[in-house]
């Protein structure tokens, strides 16, 4: 089981009710954790709608993950 630092951003982050949690895992990729999370937290987006970051770097769906990283979900933000 990998170790992962995980940060939500926007409805995401309303969604879950918190920032950032440690969770255990293992998902091979960040594609199998986001659909860990959706189904664990009931998220409403898909991946179609979402942007993925491993230690602070942009990445897909099949990116490998390993113990230790920090992933970011960034949902559509509204700005203006």
């Amino acid at each position: 089981m990998k170790k992962l630092s995980i940060s939500y951003f926007a409805l995401l982050r309303q969604e879950r009710g918190l920032s950032d949690e440690e969770i255990r895992t293992s998902a091979v990729n960040v594609g199998e954790l986001f659909e860990e999370l959706k189904a664990l937290h009931s998220f409403q987006l898909t991946r179609l709608e979402v942007r993925a970051a491993v230690n602070s770097e942009i990445v897909s769906w099949d990116t490998s993950i390993q113990d230790g990283d920090r992933i970011l979900l960034i949902p559509p933000v509204a700005g203006g």
